[in-house]
């Protein structure tokens, strides 16, 4: 008798221990591949020409080189890097070097929970929406459902989300009246910025539900259910779909971070109070410890993401499977 695999399995023994090196290894993997987005987020601001105290008019050279003195910027290269590598180590980003009344890690406790709840509710749209359009199309392959998802689909992979903002304020927050066009304080302030930046990976997540769902489908075990005269309701929910989401859980963790990366330009448009208006202001003001500190912090999120959702992978798909060496 055909059994179905189970989407969870347990480790015990010589496994757990493969599997506590495993961690270790991509926790290392982590700590270096931070290190370098460090190192080089560095080097990239150093080359580029000018300066961002130069740029506020005339200033008086006493006062251009004490401001270069208490940022350390008259050291040797290699020093300041040491002196900022100390400080990320530590959790300090820094001062700003255009704000006179906030440090870059205030900046970032300010608008990254904004971020974030624009970001969030984004995430809750498309793993609602994304699995059920994927999983629809699948069972009405090639039949109009299937013809009118996947274009719901390319619309969205092939529409920017800033452009899609600007459509939905065109033809909703005009029409709506209790929906604002812009500006941020309520819950309706993020149904439009949410939309937004929802649209591309819902259609994301359907093309690959799609696409793993109509493997499942034609699995063996699929068809010794069927045989048994299971109900097709319990045959799709209870041995497609949570086999069939295996592959969209292993990319959240590049998803979750895409969509708190891809609200910059979305909170441009809607004139949302979020990191990503410091981000872009930073950038026009060629603040560089603000700069480098939103990079390094998203850098984190990004990281972090991959090895909790790779770790968890590990444990959700039964046929994964780590050998002595950890691989």
């Amino acid at each position: 008798m055909y059994k179905q695999p189970s989407i969870f399995f347990s480790i015990k023994g010589e496994g757990a221990l493969i599997m506590k090196r495993y961690m270790l290894k991509r926790l290392g993997m982590s700590i270096i591949t931070l290190w370098a987005i460090i190192t080089i987020t560095f080097i990239l601001m150093k080359a580029v020409p000018g300066n961002p105290f130069r740029q506020e008019g005339k200033m008086p050279q006493s006062v251009y080189e004490n401001l270069q003195r208490k940022y350390g910027l008259d050291r040797p290269y290699h020093e300041q890097y040491f002196m900022y590598l100390k400080r990320v180590v530590k959790g300090d980003f820094g001062d700003s070097m255009k704000s006179r009344v906030e440090t870059v890690n205030d900046m970032i406790e300010r608008g990254f929970p904004v971020s974030a709840r624009i970001g969030g509710q984004a995430l809750i749209i498309a793993l609602i929406f994304g699995p059920a359009l994927g999983a629809f199309a699948a069972l009405y392959q090639n039949k109009w459902p299937d013809y009118l998802s996947m274009i719901v689909a390319i619309i969205g992979i092939s529409v920017p989300s800033f452009i899609m903002g600007t459509v939905l304020i065109q033809f909703i927050a005009r029409n709506v009246s209790w929906i604002p066009i812009g500006g941020w304080g309520t819950w309706q302030h993020t149904i439009l910025p949410s939309l937004a930046l929802a649209l591309m990976p819902l259609a994301n997540i359907a093309r690959l539900m799609r696409s793993s769902m109509l493997e499942v489908l034609g699995q063996d075990y699929i068809k010794t259910a069927k045989s048994k005269g299971i109900s097709q309701a319990i045959v799709i929910l209870k041995h497609a779909v949570r086999n069939a989401i295996l592959p969209v859980i292993s990319v959240l963790g590049t998803l979750i971070s895409n969509l708190l990366v891809g609200s910059f330009v979305i909170e441009k448009i809607f004139g949302i109070p979020g990191l990503g208006m410091f981000f872009v202001k930073s950038i026009n003001n060629r603040d560089y410890t603000l700069i480098m500190g939103t990079t390094i912090f998203y850098a984190i999120i990004l990281i972090a993401m991959l090895f909790l959702v790779d770790i968890a992978y590990m444990f959700i798909d039964p046929r994964i499977k780590l050998t002595k060496e950890g691989r």
